[in-house]
């Protein structure tokens, strides 16, 4: 639904989709556990595995070397009624081990005691230094076709249709941490393209920290937590993080991207993803350019306010997870356009005066529009979990043909580093075999043994050229698609240990995107980088990092060093002069509602008349509607899915009010000589969302929950007499993400 319409024309669209799902079954909520009902009792009649959920997916059916099986996807999973040793030996009893007597020695001979043992003391296989608290999703990508000029990649032609497989996280975290740290996200896309596997692994940033891969260890361990207390995780809030950026300034730019709202996204379908590096791209004739690729979100990039991550770090540290998979089984699906920057492949490999190798930079897209190429749709969920989303290896260097790349430092260290990784965290060079990683095309590679090899070669030469096995493998032209390097010329240079002078410049961008902020994301800029200095410790770190401020912007390092008591520094050179992007601003659109979350406070013993058909057009509007009642249960027939005691603010995109409860019996006291008109729960609720810019609606008895709370004739706060046509009003307001206008910046 455009949530530009106004509101009466919202309205009306809302009550004509209320009228055709009143007589359906009203859609659930997402969040079952399986695909089943349980029973009280354990059930004891021998029965295959239930199905998957009908959110849930897995990995294509392939063989080793990539041929389709035709096996459903359920040949994966378990298979029979009766459980079995890993060799299919079916077993009577698995809660007592082989004992010498009920009271003797457990005996050495028990094979199924030492199976089960040994197998769940390897279940766990080293994480990931980086990334390693990730989620991720099946989908697929349509081609537009509109590439066809550029790159002779099979997949971007038009209507071809690729299934995916995305993997989102954070950088910082260990795999325990929480989904909404202030952080940069990964943002890693499988193609399982008919040419081969294409990995683009990306962030949600399109800048990078270092210009060279040599740096990334240094980058890394002054991020990690401190290695004598393992403490601060998951943050960059602390001494050695500031100490290597405030000395390193070519991470200055990527550093205000962290400090900004993108630095807490509100979901993992609101976020942009950037390959970071410039890559070619060849198209049919052997003509190349340049190119930026961009991920743009349908739902645009919406995120998180401080408080609300805070908060969410403690009471749901899996929001991003689960909100990209509750997304999911709601059958709101996450869409993104890729699109590609272009850019001539000239020998300076440059455009307006910014160099196309250096990953700390952007090319703004008012210099370089994004031209979209194909579409992504993410619509089903893992089967399980470690096989898919644990277990799936990206690598740069996977590129089908049409792709190649440059010579980014920074990206010529990743294609050693992709790999060098795989094999030691997945025991092995055969990660490619392992299902979720399998390709969708034939595999012919020559490659045998080593741990983990699922393949049954046949033949007996493994080399070219043979007569032995018919000359089989045979190379592939041009005719058969096969890979093209270009043949780039390589510039005649002494080896040396230096970057390009035009990699020199560290402030001009980093003062680029402050510019290009509204105020109110300034604001929020400030206050997240005063609080992150606030928590180092020595003075000299902080003093260095106000320079550097200083060297990007005065009112930031000035508004910076008043909130950490300092003086502010004078730049050490002029600043620059820059023109504001505005793409780089998350303010000023309206964006579709789909796969929010509205809740509607009830009162079971209160006038539940208008409930039922404001839940259905909240459903119809495509978004999920969460009961708020003192209890749980039912009320007026309808499912609670939240109590004033479980329910809190940050699971909600915008508040409704039906009701003003009374205070329910675990309510807690009242502070007031005088017993409270409503439950203080409630008020909390109304507080928490009115703080966090979010669309408040009432009517009838809710309207004395505004008044109680004194939020009433704010911004964003609707009332009136029927529930349709506040709703109507918040639906609207809910296109904006937030009612910024409801407080207004200090910073103009």
């Amino acid at each position: 639904m455009a949530t530009s319409k106004p509101a009466k024309a919202v309205k009306h669209a809302v009550e004509a989709a209320a009228e055709k799902v009143a007589d359906l079954l009203t859609p659930d909520v997402p969040g079952s556990p399986g695909s089943g009902t349980p029973t009280i009792e354990e059930p004891t009649t021998p029965a295959p595995p239930l199905p998957a959920k009908q959110d849930q997916g897995g990995p294509d059916p392939r063989t080793p070397t990539g041929e389709k099986t035709g096996a459903p996807a359920a040949a994966n999973g378990q298979q029979g009624a009766y459980l079995t040793t890993a060799q299919g030996v079916r077993l009577r009893d698995t809660d007592h081990s082989l004992k010498a007597g009920p009271r003797g020695p457990t005996l050495l001979q028990d094979h199924h005691l030492r199976e089960k043992i040994t197998h769940f003391d390897h279940e766990r296989i080293p994480e990931r230094v980086v990334h390693a608290r990730g989620a991720g999703a099946h989908g697929v990508f349509t081609g537009y076709g509109t590439a066809d000029s550029l790159t002779r990649a099979g997949f971007l032609k038009k209507g071809k249709e690729t299934d995916v497989f995305v993997r989102f996280s954070t950088v910082l975290g260990s795999r325990g941490s929480a989904d909404t740290v202030r952080d940069t996200r990964g943002f890693a896309t499988k193609f399982y393209t008919e040419e081969g596997t294409f990995d683009l692994v990306g962030n949600n940033m399109p800048v990078f920290f270092i210009q060279d891969g040599i740096k990334f260890p240094d980058i890394i361990h002054a991020g990690k937590p401190h290695p004598d207390r393992e403490i601060p995780q998951a943050q960059s809030a602390h001494d050695t993080f500031w100490d290597f950026v405030s000395l390193h300034t070519e991470a200055q730019h990527h550093v205000m991207w962290n400090m900004s709202d993108r630095g807490i996204a509100r979901s993992f379908r609101m976020m942009e993803g950037f390959g970071i590096h410039t890559f070619r791209l060849v198209n049919d004739a052997g003509d190349t350019v340049l190119a930026k690729f961009h991920w743009k979100p349908k739902l645009g990039v919406h995120s998180l306010v401080w408080e609300e991550a805070q908060m969410l770090s403690g009471m749901d540290p899996d929001f991003h997870r689960r909100d990209l998979y509750d997304a999911i089984e709601s059958g709101a699906y996450p869409e993104w356009e890729l699109g590609v920057q272009v850019f001539p492949d000239t020998p300076e490999e440059t455009f307006a005066g910014i160099d196309l190798l250096d990953p700390t930079k952007i090319v703004p897209e008012e210099l370089a529009p994004v031209q979209p190429v194909g579409k992504m749709v993410l619509n089903q969920t893992p089967r399980d979990f470690f096989a898919e989303v644990e277990q799936v290896a990206f690598h740069p260097g996977h590129l089908p043909p049409g792709i190649d790349v440059t010579n980014d430092p920074l990206l010529q260290a990743r294609l050693f580093s992709y790999l060098d990784t795989q094999i030691t965290r997945l025991a092995g060079p055969n990660f490619a075999q392992i299902p979720v990683n399998r390709p969708h095309a034939p595999v012919n590679d020559m490659l045998r043994d080593g741990f983990h090899q699922q393949a049954v070669h046949a033949g007996v030469a493994p080399y070219r050229p043979n007569s032995l096995d018919g000359g089989n493998p045979f190379v592939a032209g041009d005719a058969e698609h096969a890979y093209h390097d270009a043949p780039v010329t390589v510039a005649e240079a002494p080896k040396i240990r230096a970057n390009p002078a035009s990699f020199d410049d560290h402030f001009s961008q980093a003062r680029l995107f402050w510019a290009s902020m509204s105020p109110v994301e300034q604001e929020h800029i400030v206050r997240a980088y005063t609080f992150e200095l606030g928590k180092c410790y020595e003075q000299a770190i902080k003093e260095r990092q106000l320079q550097a401020l200083a060297n990007i912007d005065p009112v930031l390092c000035a508004q910076v060093a008043a909130g950490l008591g300092l003086p502010a520094p004078q730049p050490a050179a002029p600043v620059a002069a820059v023109t504001p992007s505005p793409a780089l601003s998350q303010v000023g659109h309206t964006w579709p509602p789909d796969g929010r979350t509205v809740g509607v406070v009830v009162d079971p013993e209160g006038d539940m008349a208008h409930v039922r058909p404001l839940r259905e057009a909240v459903f119809a509007a495509g978004m999920v509607p969460l009961l708020i009642a003192p209890h749980g249960g039912m009320a007026d027939g309808l499912p609670v899915q939240r109590t004033f005691a479980t329910g809190r603010s940050i699971e909600f995109d915008a508040l409704l009010l039906a009701a003003a409860p009374v205070p329910a019996p675990d309510a807690p006291p009242s502070r007031d000589a005088k017993p409270a008109a409503v439950d203080p729960r409630v008020l909390l609720l109304v507080e928490e969302c009115w703080r966090h810019a979010k669309a408040i609606g009432a009517w009838g008895a809710g309207t004395t929950v505004l008044a109680a709370t004194g939020v009433t004739g704010s911004p964003g706060v609707v009332t009136g007499d029927a529930a349709d046509e506040v709703f109507a009003d918040v639906l609207r307001l809910m296109g904006a993400h937030r009612v910024w206008e409801r407080f207004p910046a200090t910073i103009v």
